[in-house]
């Protein structure tokens, strides 16, 4: 395996000096598309946010760290992943084996992953921090600042929505520190985290446009903040506020793409059911860019030009999948099969199931990451229209909860009435338990499934028998490291 540096400083710590770098190494222009052109060389942080240029290099950093190693392979794959029902460590069973300890909930405040991941998500928070501190006093266009302003409160709301599902109260920070005085921060209280979020995403989404020319498709678009936002307000039970933003997202012109398998395929990226996706690319002779090992972690093992074969379906989804229910074979590759791209699967692999939502066809550019030119979807449609769902029936809005199933549940037929028949029920707990499922089957191996449980309250039911504990495995431990170096001012989750 070819894993990127673990890097175990906190990244709260950076000062803005090396944050500039680290911008600048990030960093991608928008000559043709904001994606498609080499890094730029380090600039000196004194010589920055001197114009639009840097300005644009400064956003795009925010984007190209979104596919850095510690946003979409492990550390991700661990956190929002294995914890679940629906996913398993993979892969050979010699092969980091410490990712068995998310399967079975016994991983403990020093595991690697878990600094990962805060520290990824860190990172992220403060490339978003440096551009709304200054991009407002470079001299540029005011719609393009006020875009690029609007991009980034998305960016940090991401960070902090992924942060803080996983950890509970984590610090808030808002801004880059100025001196040592302001880099030890306490945890917040995870309620004014969620209003900080809310209030970003709320600011985003009155400046973000609904669409974007060709050269910047995959940028955050009023319906990507709108759509966050509604996510949020689920995680809080806030069922007004998820079917008003719900609605405001099906006004926007979102359609459900026809073919479920297809939708995730390379060729069909940024479709018509995306709100958002993070975008990756391979660009031949540019390995810097072409970075992504989303697919390659999760690629099929033992067959040339495919992957790791980690974070692979379990045989508890596999089952929960109604008969002739066509996203089965759409969601999980198995041993023996041949993919609808013609890809043999040898009866020999290690695993009987493999992920298919992250599948890019063989041969895979190996020059770089495998499959590095696969999107991740964040985002979907269908998302919202189950959002839509499940806050309209908890409001009593019997009929539209069932429009809006209705139509995740109609592509997914196919127009094969023999199979998915229409739920109608209008007993609220019926259609909720409906919902849910739908949910399940939905969005399967899209890094949602242990979240939904635990605010469903049906974690330690469901996940208990994989060593689940009520009152501990809701959240993660808070990374040891961090606490080590806060001197005792962060403090660790229950239970750890």
């Amino acid at each position: 395996m070819k894993m990127k540096p673990n890097i175990n400083n906190s990244i709260t710590r950076m000062t803005t000096g090396v944050l500039c770098a680290l911008t600048i190494i990030f960093a991608v222009s928008c000559k043709r598309s904001f994606l498609d052109v080499p890094p730029q060389g380090q600039q000196p942080g004194e010589q920055f946010w001197a114009s639009e240029a840097d300005a644009t290099k400064a956003v795009n950093a925010m984007y190209a760290n979104l596919r850095e190693w510690k946003q979409v392979a492990f550390a991700p794959i661990a956190i929002e992943s294995l914890g679940s029902d629906d996913a398993e460590k993979g892969s050979d069973p010699s092969d980091a084996t410490f990712l068995n300890k998310f399967d079975n909930f016994t991983a403990t405040s020093t595991e690697g992953q878990i600094q990962d991941f805060w520290s990824g998500q860190y990172q992220q928070i403060n490339l978003a921090n440096q551009v709304l501190e200054n991009v407002p006093g470079i001299s540029m266009p005011d719609n393009l600042k006020a875009r690029f302003l609007a991009e980034a409160k998305f960016m940090r709301a991401y960070a902090y929505f992924r942060l803080v599902r996983a950890f509970g109260d984590v610090p808030l920070r808002l801004q880059v520190p100025k001196d040592a005085s302001e880099y030890n921060m306490p945890r917040t209280p995870k309620a004014q985290v969620w209003a900080a979020i809310e209030k970003d995403l709320t600011e985003a989404a009155a400046v973000l446009p609904q669409a974007y020319p060709a050269t910047d498709i995959g940028r955050v678009t009023k319906g990507a903040a709108l759509a966050l936002h509604a996510k949020v307000a689920m995680y809080q039970k806030k069922w007004a506020d998820v079917l008003a933003l719900t609605n405001q997202v099906m006004g926007l012109g979102y359609s459900l793409f026809p073919n479920y398998e297809q939708l995730f395929r390379i060729q069909n990226e940024n479709n018509s059911e995306s709100v958002f996706e993070i975008q990756a690319k391979y660009i031949p002779g540019n390995c810097g860019a072409s970075n992504s090992q989303y697919s390659e972690v999760q690629g099929v093992r033992g067959v040339t030009g495919g992957g790791w074969g980690f974070n692979v379906p379990t045989a508890n989804l596999e089952a929960a999948y109604e008969a002739g229910d066509p996203r089965k074979d759409a969601t999980i590759i198995f041993r023996g099969e041949t993919t609808p791209q013609g890809d043999v699967i040898p009866t020999t692999v290690a695993n009987p199931r493999y992920n298919q939502k992250s599948y890019v066809p063989f041969p895979l550019n190996i020059e770089c990451a495998s499959g590095s030119e696969q999107n991740i979807r964040v985002i979907r449609y269908a998302d919202v229209l189950l959002m839509n769902a499940e806050a309209a029936n908890e409001l009593g809005q019997t009929a539209q909860a069932l429009a809006s199933l209705e139509l995740v549940r109609a592509r997914a037929r196919g127009g094969n009435n023999a199979i998915l028949p229409k739920v109608t029920t209008t007993d609220q707990a019926a259609l909720r338990n409906a919902i849910w499922h739908e949910r399940r089957v939905e969005l399967a191996m899209e890094f949602d499934r242990f979240f939904d449980l635990v605010r469903q309250g049906r974690a330690a039911t469901v996940l208990g028998p994989l060593g689940f504990v009520a009152g501990k495995s809701e959240l993660w431990p808070i990374p040891q490291n961090e606490i080590d170096l806060s001197a005792g001012v962060l403090t660790q989750n229950p239970g750890y």
